[in-house]
């Protein structure tokens, strides 16, 4: 009886040393296949997010509705006034449509009342807003 229970001893303890040899998890390298676009589209949403603060600077509302006609919306106007940068924003059940970036009251003014020829429904946003 005893000789058997050296023998299970023996055996188990051969097939612990032989298993512990043979793992070896922490060789592995990982290889990540990664989409080429998901690098571009990464710096993409990091552009979007610094480019919606409104904390600091007055912008304009041009429009608010649904997603197809925001997307148009804020395609021509920046065909049309391509020195001042938008973007949309959904705020739920709509898409805004906000451009500009003024650092003053007057600018934001001067800019609203030239877009406003062209947008009926535009207003300001005022910072923090």
């Amino acid at each position: 009886m005893r000789i058997l229970t050296s023998t299970k001893n023996v055996f188990l303890t051969l097939t612990m040393f032989t298993l512990a040899y043979n793992i070896d998890a922490q060789s592995q390298n990982l290889t990540l296949n990664q989409d080429p676009k998901f690098e571009q589209l990464l710096n993409e949403k990091r552009k979007f997010n610094t480019s919606i603060s409104t904390n600091d600077s007055y912008r304009i509302q041009i429009f608010s509705g649904k997603s197809d006609e925001a997307k148009k919306i804020l395609s021509d106007f920046k065909r049309e006034y391509t020195n001042i940068d938008g973007t949309i924003i959904f705020n739920t059940p709509n898409y805004k449509v906000i451009v500009g970036n003024f650092k003053s009251r007057i600018e934001a003014e001067r800019n609203l009342a030239d877009i406003r020829k062209k947008y009926k429904s535009v207003f300001l946003l005022k910072p923090g807003k």
